[in-house]
């Protein structure tokens, strides 16, 4: 009977998550390996044999890269924008230290190119590396490939769980810094009361003082003795005039220049106004511009603040919608229902997984990393399937909708999606590294072994040390790029189990293409230079 269970391939890939899961909570010194220690178990029950099958670690594979892409996608361009060039930096010195080590290892050892090739690859953990290296080199660079890869998956998830407690650095600590940080360049939203009193607004419509253009704050109703007024652009400011005006406090301290006294309390809404929030689900709105809904004109509404992942944005005319954004409207009660029809305000939508994008969106991701681009007779580059997935989940992520297809899925879909994918893969690619490791080890000699283990070490030290000391990025930050640098999609796993920031994810998407391209680049120098 226990024969045939561990002949069950349900059986041994669920028995490897569970005690997977079980070995991860335990804690040394407060250090944890949480679901990272899935491919431990697996390395053991390879070494006798057991094997989840490849497949499986193909298709988890992909639904981890596909969800971590449609996760950062949205931050990925301004990141890349804001600090891609420190980030690819830091990345391009790690793969570039990889093969000045690959090199030194060959002299030492006495490595012929096919070893050094395999061996560069395996230490980064790169299956289009190993791709370059077995069309360059031939076959035998499997065999160094081979020896490198389970201290290259090892190594890194050990390195990025060690890191933090070696730099002396609170994880949390740095994660409320980095949302400080976001929070100071996306502060909060916020709504005070004003008397109109400055003489050169009095008796003027709320078109002509321009008063979003000039502080950047929005009117969301005003009171006029006991009656409450939706603002419109022709609405006439009088003297006496109590508004409500919703906005960052900087644009409040505008507002009181050129408005008036700032009131304590509330301004009551009045019989037909009133304050809802509603979701952008609807199809036909995402996408548009909040100026091209003409709420105002319409309807008679207000969007006093969007709330976008936590973050509240102000509701410019020019501010494209997303699905999920959460928006405050102040309109009257008898076109509300309208308005929230419009936007759609549907929360089953949210939280509902509709799998047709997904499937698309893998799909199309295949293909993308089946191109092959060839840039002379020596030299050909394709994204293969990891990096196919990844960057057609960012573009399409923050592209957000194509025709009637919307790019996106709620936080708990995308986390199930992400945390089966990575369980499959981590079972697969432990029972496949421990199946022959031993053996491995008896035939070729540890020469390999300790050549792929400082390939796969001494670059993560050099860009740490550059990282820290030389551009003072965060913790998160960091591990997301020695992680991207590494191509290491266990490495990221570990990394992004140890904080809820999504900055891991998104440096990760980052560098993840720029350290594959110069990867391929760098074996084929290797190769070129040992031959």
């Amino acid at each position: 009977m226990i024969s045939s269970l561990f002949s069950s391939t349900i059986f041994v890939l669920f028995i490897i998550i569970a005690l997977g899961f079980i070995v991860g909570r335990i804690s040394i010194k407060g250090i944890t390996l949480d679901v990272s220690a899935v491919i431990f178990v697996a390395l053991l029950f390879g070494h006798f044999g057991i094997v989840v099958p490849a497949e499986l670690g193909n298709f988890g594979m992909i639904l981890f890269i596909f969800a971590i892409g449609i996760q950062a996608g949205p931050g990925f361009f301004s990141t890349f924008k804001s600090k891609g060039k420190t980030l690819a930096g830091i990345a391009t010195v790690l793969v570039l230290t990889a093969a000045i080590v690959a090199l030194a290892m060959k002299y030492v050892f006495g490595l012929n190119a096919p070893d050094t090739a395999g061996l560069l690859a395996g230490a980064l953990t790169s299956t289009p590396g190993l791709a370059t290296a077995r069309e360059i080199t031939g076959d035998n660079a499997a065999i160094s490939y081979g020896i490198a890869y389970p201290f290259g998956v090892i190594g890194v998830i050990l390195f990025v769980k060690l890191l933090p407690r070696i730099l002396k650095i609170d994880v949390k600590q740095e994660e409320a810094k980095l949302n400080a940080d976001q929070k100071e360049l996306n502060p909060d939203i916020v709504a005070r009361a004003y008397e109109v009193s400055n003489p050169l607004i009095i008796g003027r419509q709320l078109q002509d003082i321009k008063l979003r253009l000039n502080t950047g704050a929005v009117i969301s109703r005003i009171r006029r003795g006991e009656e409450s007024i939706l603002p419109k652009a022709t609405t006439v400011l009088q003297a006496g005039d109590r508004i409500k005006a919703v906005g960052t406090p900087a644009s409040h301290e505008k507002v009181r220049e050129f408005v008036g006294r700032q009131l304590e309390g509330e301004l009551p809404f009045g019989k037909n106004v009133e304050l809802q929030t509603g979701l952008v689900t609807a199809r036909p709105v995402i996408n548009q511009t909040l100026g091209s809904l003409n709420l105002q004109q319409n309807f008679h509404c207000v969007v006093t603040r969007v709330r976008r992942s936590g973050i509240d944005l102000s509701p410019s005319p020019s501010l494209t919608l997303k699905f999920g954004d959460k928006l405050t409207l102040v309109g009257s009660k008898d076109t509300m229902d309208e308005v929230l029809g419009l936007i759609g305000n549907d929360s089953k939508r949210i939280s509902d997984t509709d799998f047709l994008p997904i499937a698309l969106g893998i799909a199309l991701g295949v293909v993308v990393g089946q191109i092959s681009l060839s840039f002379s007779d020596s030299f050909t580059f394709s994204f293969g399937l990891t990096g196919g997935v990844l960057l057609t989940a960012l573009v399409l992520s923050a592209i957000g909708k194509t025709g009637p297809v919307i790019w996106t899925m709620s936080g708990s879909a995308n986390q199930l999606l992400r945390q089966l994918g990575l369980l499959l893969f981590l079972a697969n690619v432990g029972t496949a590294a421990g199946q022959g490791l031993v053996d491995t080890f008896r035939d070729s000699g540890w020469s390999l072994f300790i050549s792929g283990f400082f390939i796969t070490l001494l670059p993560m030290i050099v860009a740490t040390l550059v990282a820290r000391y030389f551009f003072r990025i965060n913790i998160l930050d960091l591990l997301g790029t020695l992680t991207g640098g590494m191509t290491s999609t266990p490495g990221l796993a570990a990394a992004d189990s140890m904080a809820d920031s999504s900055a891991v994810s998104v440096a990760y998407a980052t560098v993840y293409p720029v350290a594959m391209v110069l990867l391929i680049i760098c074996i084929q120098i290797v190769s070129m230079i040992v031959a």
